[in-house]
């Protein structure tokens, strides 16, 4: 019989325990290896058997196990779970589900080497149940799709293959029913009483809402009191609580068939209102409009800007302008027309992502009493289970509180490969900057018809007056929000390949539209690129106003926003001389060099942070 130590899986095995431990924070922790199925209670914890072999497969299940395991253990409370988990069975497993994700994409943000061990982990588990063979949404778990989305929108990796089949079976159902909740996980991560309001909200709006039960947040308010709401007897009423909370007495009071409200407060509130309503209509009277008043003007660059109606505009997401069929099919073209590409700009991108994250790692700090387990130093830790646990703290930093909006020329002349570029460019960098936490927003400008449109046949029922204006239909295109996540927009971008979107170019206005929308934004870095090929053209505007019109416009916008300094301006040309316009832009001769150029032009951008070259120098 072979004796434990000449098992050349013990020492893995004992290591393993003990970095088990270390991760879980619990020196006490059982850690047995066993046939039987793992299990985890209390402070006992089951892992699957590691034979002598020592297979990869063995070990990497073992791992992810342990790892899961004891990320459940560290950030898990069972207290908080068992006051917020409903009532019914699919809520129920819907709730669990959700929380295991929760605390393994938490560990894999703080360890990413945890990452990789639950992957093999959740691959074993799905090769068991056969995920990969499911066709049938029926027979395709919603609970373990909505935990395995959970963790993909949270930790941005792919899901092993059987996983991904069964969220692909799902996740039309959950995009559709919480998929504007379910892009907000990050914000609640860190917290479990949060995350379980936020995952009753997920189960109330797919649909088992009547599977919860009460809701417990509103049981505080009768705890603290003391006194239940309901069966509510006139002696209770009278208690010294009233004065302990003038507000729950007032509420019971309403509520209350029996409670009578003092007639003086009653009459008092009714002339409150009587007098703020006559106030109301006196302000709206005042307010209104009057036919002396001139109206606003149409640019806050230049008040003499004139445009004939705004009447047949549009801001429109790039969802409503196609079926996402047609989305799906235009985005699978684009992505094949540039097969050959995709690779240059990914790498493009990686080089802009590492020099974001390089800014990111000088900007911790080590060996804390308290923070995010510091990974680095958990060998120590597993070394001598005496050392303490090592905790750092990322500092703020200035480019992580920035947005930029890419703002492109959807004009005829982008057709073909430049708009497939501009779109691809797009797309990658921000994914790349979504995954350093600098928001991205992607807008595109056109018109909604070539020569005029709507606005054209207004002018010439009107008989024809002079010096019109802009005269053409605006059609100013979001392809995604700032706040939106890429894999929620990335279908949109196929938009661009579709036949007949593509037609004239009024720049002028598109730049102090896209200057809006970003100093609206809560964030304190703004950063506006604009991507075009040319100078302003549209055929109906520029025939019955002087030629430099458009033009002349464009100068005043891009002078406004230069001058007022709250958007950082920079402009890429294509095969168009834009430095004559921009006081910071670049023109490339060949579209090949688009995505290098935007690359370079962020890259610069944030390693010449104006605030952070400030603090250096002080």
């Amino acid at each position: 019989m072979t004796k434990p130590a000449d098992n050349p899986a013990e020492p893995f095995k004992k290591a393993l325990a003990e970095a088990t431990r270390a991760m879980a924070g619990d020196p006490d922790l059982s850690v047995a290896f066993s046939i039987d199925p793992p299990g985890f209670s209390g402070d006992s914890m089951r892992l699957p058997q590691v034979t002598r072999r020592m297979t990869r497969d063995e070990v990497m299940l073992a791992r992810g196990v342990a790892d899961a395991y004891a990320l459940r253990r560290r950030y898990h409370s069972d207290a908080t779970h068992r006051r917020y988990a409903p009532r019914g069975e699919t809520a129920a497993a819907l709730f669990d589900a959700m929380e295991t994700a929760r605390c393994e994409a938490m560990g894999a943000r703080a360890m990413p080497g945890t990452a990789g061990n639950i992957d093999a982990k959740i691959a074993e588990e799905a090769r068991r149940m056969g995920y990969a063979e499911i066709t049938d949404p029926a027979r395709a778990p919603l609970a373990v799709a909505a935990g395995y989305l959970v963790r993909e929108i949270a930790t941005e990796r792919p899901l092993p293959k059987g996983a991904a089949n069964v969220l692909g079976l799902w996740r039309g159902f959950l995009d559709s029913h919480a998929g504007g909740t379910l892009d907000g996980v990050e914000a609640v991560l860190d917290d479990q009483q949060s995350f379980a309001r936020f995952a009753r909200r997920v189960i109330e709006e797919l649909g088992y809402g009547d599977e919860l039960g009460e809701d417990p947040d509103a049981e505080e308010p009768e705890d603290e009191a003391g006194e239940p709401e309901e069966d509510e007897s006139p002696d209770e009423n009278e208690g010294g609580g009233a004065e302990d909370d003038n507000s729950q007495e007032s509420t019971a009071e309403d509520e209350s068939a029996e409670a009578q409200p003092d007639s003086k407060t009653v009459q008092a509130s009714l002339s409150d209102a009587d007098e703020t309503d006559l106030a109301d209509e006196a302000d709206l009277e005042e307010g209104e409009p009057t036919d002396d008043r001139p109206p606003p003007p149409h640019s806050e660059a230049d008040p003499g800007y004139k445009v004939w109606t705004t009447k047949f505009d549009e801001e429109i997401a790039a969802e409503d302008l196609a079926d996402p069929l047609e989305l799906e099919r235009l985005r699978a073209y684009l992505d094949q027309q540039l097969e050959p590409l995709k690779g240059a700009v990914a790498r493009l991108a990686n080089r802009l992502q590492r020099r974001l994250q390089a800014q990111q790692n000088r900007a911790w700090e080590f060996d804390l009493e308290e923070g995010t387990l510091d990974a680095g130093r958990l060998a120590r830790v597993v070394a001598n289970p005496m050392t303490p646990l090592s905790f750092k703290r990322e500092r703020d930093t200035d480019f992580r509180d920035t947005v930029v909006s890419l703002l492109i020329d959807n004009s005829g002349s982008m057709r073909g490969r430049p708009i497939s570029i501009a779109a691809i460019s797009a797309d990658v960098l921000a994914r790349t900057l979504e995954r350093c936490q600098v928001k991205v927003e992607i807008l595109g400008f056109t018109t909604r018809a070539w020569k005029g449109g709507q606005s054209r046949e207004s002018w010439l029922a009107a008989q024809r007056p002079a010096a019109p204006g802009r005269l053409n239909d605006l059609r100013h295109i979001v392809y995604k929000s700032a706040d939106a996540p890429w894999r929620r927009a990335r279908a949109n971008l196929g938009l661009m390949m579709k036949e007949g979107l593509l037609k004239e170019n009024i720049d002028g206005e598109a730049l102090e539209w896209a200057h809006r929308r970003l100093i609206g934004r809560p964030e304190a870095r703004r950063v506006l690129m604009a991507i075009s090929d040319g100078a302003p053209v549209d055929d109906s505007t520029l025939s019955v106003n002087p030629a430099t019109y458009l033009e002349r416009h464009l100068r005043d916008v891009i002078a406004m926003i230069e001058r007022r300094r709250h958007v950082e301006l920079v402009a890429i040309g294509i095969g168009h001389d834009v430095t004559r316009y921009y006081s910071r832009a670049v023109t490339i001769t060949d579209v090949e060099q688009l995505a290098g150029a935007m690359t370079e032009q962020l890259a610069a951008l944030f390693d010449n942070d104006p605030v952070r070259a400030k603090r250096k120098h002080r």
